[in-house]
């Protein structure tokens, strides 16, 4: 027998809240991506269709119902709408109720083993982060470039809000939250710039796209300069073994250039989960020397 908690309901209610609230944010996620790389305005005019332009009207645009309901296909011309849409208002909606139940002060443990934050304007802070990321993972995968209202974007609103809330970086004061904020973002361009400076040398071509480099600076610039070691660590190792994989299936050769950012996005994801536990984890396999 499964015995709830007694606040059930209304832990229940703020989560739905905030899947709902990353699925609005999804749905507009697809509007930038669409528009960005074309240079279109993300306000003006309202959604269209991009198969017909016709334009949607709001009774079939509510994210992933709308897209169900319509079994995939524009209402107007019947023409099938990418799957790329509900995909994005579904993993938008999932990391924003993953984000929540990061403070959820409903109980003190985390479900799925997440980090615990217990300072709530770190919330919305993390969903601007996470956006950012899935903008920029997906216009990568469509265009192989990351906008720069994701990069330069991101490094200045990483440093903005560091030093208005420290305790991004778990820190008590403006000026400890803007020098672990800049130090964070100096070391992953730095990093990156250096790879991708050492690679062209040795290859003879563009090793590194420079979004890529600004990408992981804005990493560094919310998270710091751990989740930027992590995020590398993590985006190497997952971005080698997919592309040995499209190799060997064919879809790609080894002179094909596959984008970094998802991966790079991917590891920044998982270091705001879970990225604490895990780096205490690593830390902990090494036991400490101990001096007498």
């Amino acid at each position: 027998m499964i015995i709830l908690p007694d606040d059930f309901p209304l832990r229940a209610f703020f989560s739905a809240l905030a899947f709902g609230w990353g699925a609005c944010i999804g749905s507009f996620l697809n509007v930038c991506i669409y528009r960005i790389p074309r240079d279109l305005s993300v306000i003006t005019p309202r959604s269209f269709c991009p198969l017909c332009s016709a334009p949607i009207p709001w009774f079939c645009n509510i994210p992933i119902i709308s897209y169900v309901l319509l079994g995939g296909k524009c209402r107007s011309c019947k023409g099938r709408i990418s799957p790329r849409y509900a995909l994005v208002e579904a993993i938008t909606a999932i990391a924003f109720l993953l984000v929540w139940l990061k403070y959820s002060p409903f109980q003190s443990q985390r479900p799925f083993g997440l980090d615990q934050i217990t300072s709530w304007p770190l919330v919305p802070i993390y969903w601007l982060a996470v956006s950012g990321l899935i903008l920029g993972t997906f216009v990568d995968f469509e265009h192989l470039i990351i906008p720069d209202r994701v990069t330069w974007g991101g490094i200045a609103a990483g440093i903005a809000l560091s030093i208005l809330f420290p305790s991004l970086h778990a820190e008590n004061s403006m000026a400890q939250g803007a020098l672990r904020s800049i130090g964070g973002s100096a070391l992953g361009f730095g990093i990156l710039w250096i790879i991708g400076y050492v690679g062209s040398i040795i290859f003879k071509k563009e090793a590194m796209g420079f979004g890529d480099v600004k990408l992981l600076g804005a990493i560094g610039a919310f998270l710091g300069w751990r989740a930027v070691l992590f995020t590398l660590l993590v985006s190497s190792l997952v971005g080698s073994v997919v592309g040995v994989i499209l190799v060997f299936a064919g879809k790609k050769d080894m002179q094909s250039r596959i984008p970094y950012g998802p991966y790079l996005a991917l590891g920044a994801l998982i270091w705001i989960l879970w990225g604490s536990s895990l780096w205490d984890a690593y830390l902990n396999i090494f036991p400490r020397a101990e001096y007498r």
